[in-house]
């Protein structure tokens, strides 16, 4: 069964591929690290966490980049303002961003590449472009892509090139050097901004200035570091570029004009966005009140768990609406799939220790299909729709015949493609003295003879228990008991 993705180049829902029939090479634009990640970055961080784990079971074998931006207007002022250096600065919100990440545990990336690192590689791609035509040094002494120059530029957006200002000055008469703008601003896009005051200690010897052949002492525009790096470690073309829809145009679009025409060749063959979400019905702003961070929801005491089912519980093309009431019912929602998930162990006759161990292997793509679990992971290679596979899981909790050990092999799939790892529900088990003497007993035997190997005498003590009315669930420390 193959997996498909919609692809906003071509707007059409296409197969996903390796094209070196190796790895699928994938490229997600990672943290600008000036602050704390928000909710609305880690709705897409954990969406494409969810496609880089379903790309894993679909045999796909990613190789996953994503990488950090530690230099630009944004991180720059942090920095002078806190008195720092730019390295210091940026390491503390890397460090930030990488604890939020454990927290919702995303898979860390393959290569996470910053863009400090990758000077040399980003100068080569400027005096590329340099060299062709595609670039020129403007007034300011800054080095601009020439938009006119790629006639295929707005390909990826759908835009078309003379709605844009083809310049390099904004509406306000100043060089157009900022990494982000508005839209009505956008002309011949910065490569490399030329050292000014404010920069600091921030520059680099730069690519040369055809006119002096002098090096032109600054640092890199924001559009270049991504195509530098995603070059570097997946190849001039390469299978899929991720991101935000906000990214889209400019900066993917800006992406595109850039690689292409330093290397001739067509950049990234497939391009999917997410859609960014509301909070409480609006743009997230901190004057709004509406501002959400991981650290902030965890303080007020919400499961990290919980942030991420509801961040991935809409489909990556549908809007979410990120409401404090939706994550109580994100909340109230896990308690009920442990709830399920611990029930159906409890019928399949399988504690919590061994549900988690190497003794049920996760299953590979085709066996978990034939289970009533199939249709959970056939919903996230038709277009990553997790909404649906969510909606599938709830059904296959509640299907008997989910309790065989095939099952339960294409549950531990469908978790771990989700990224959600049930924990046991603690309001259900109760402690050796809450149970009479007798059921305490048969469960503990039961404990030695599974530490034993001796599962056909653990397997009889588990029914004995069954017909006395109690249920043992195991961990890894021992077991607990539950009624009925």
């Amino acid at each position: 069964m193959e997996m498909r993705l919609y692809d906003t180049l071509s707007r059409e829902t296409l197969p996903l591929y390796a094209a070196d029939g190796k790895r699928l090479r994938m490229y997600a634009c990672g943290p600008t690290v000036y602050g704390p990640a928000h909710i609305g970055n880690f709705r897409t961080f954990s969406l494409l966490d969810v496609l880089r784990r379903t790309m894993e079971i679909a045999g796909l074998n990613p190789l996953y980049v994503r990488n950090i931006t530690d230099v630009d207007d944004k991180t720059i002022k942090g920095s002078a303002k806190d008195g720092t250096s730019l390295y210091e600065f940026t390491r503390k919100w890397t460090e930030k961003f990488h604890a939020d990440c454990a927290l919702l545990d995303l898979i860390v990336p393959d290569v996470e590449p910053r863009a400090t690192e990758h000077i040399p590689e980003q100068v080569a791609i400027v005096e590329k472009l340099l060299a062709s035509g595609h670039a020129y040094v403007g007034g300011d002494g800054s080095v601009y892509y020439r938009v006119a120059c790629f006639c295929e530029y707005g390909k990826l957006s759908h835009f078309h090139p003379e709605e844009l200002q083809t310049q390099d000055t904004n509406s306000a008469g100043k060089a157009n050097s900022a990494d982000e703008y508005d839209r009505e601003q956008v002309a011949d896009f910065a490569l490399w901004k030329a050292r000014k005051d404010e920069d600091g200690a921030v520059h680099w010897p730069g690519p040369r200035n055809p006119d002096t052949g002098l090096a032109i002492e600054g640092r890199p525009g924001w559009h270049l570091e991504c195509s530098a790096m995603s070059i570097k470690y997946l190849g001039e073309s390469f299978d899929l570029h991720a991101g935000g829809e906000d990214l889209c145009f400019p900066h993917h679009e800006n992406e595109i004009a850039q690689s292409e025409a330093a290397t001739g060749k067509p950049f990234s063959r497939h391009w999917m966005h997410c859609v960014h979400l509301l909070a409480e019905g609006k743009k997230m702003s901190k004057s709004l009140g509406n501002f959400y961070t991981l650290a902030d929801l965890v303080a007020q005491g919400y499961d990290a768990r919980a942030v991420k089912y509801l961040l991935i519980s809409s489909s990556y093309r549908s809007q979410l609406n990120f409401t404090v009431a939706n994550l109580k019912g994100a909340e109230s929602a896990l308690k009920k799939l442990d709830k399920g998930i611990n029930s159906l162990l409890a019928k399949a006759g399988i504690g919590r220790e061994e549900f988690e161990s190497e003794a049920i292997a996760r299953a590979d793509a085709a066996d978990a299909l034939g289970t009533p679990f199939g249709p959970a992971i056939a919903a996230l290679f038709d277009d990553m729709n997790t909404a649906a596979s969510l909606g599938a899981l709830w059904n296959a909790l509640r299907d008997d015949s989910s309790a065989s050990r095939a099952a339960l092999s294409a549950l531990k799939t469908v978790l771990y493609a989700l990224g959600i790892q049930p924990i046991p529900s603690k309001d259900e088990e109760l402690g050796a003295d809450e149970a009479p003497e007798e059921v305490v007993s048969l469960a503990q035997k039961r404990w030695e003879a599974k530490q034993a190997r001796d599962w056909g005498a653990a397997d009889t003590l588990r029914k004995q228990l069954a017909e006395l009315g109690w249920t043992i669930l195991d961990r890894k420390d021992g077991w607990s008991l539950k009624k009925g």
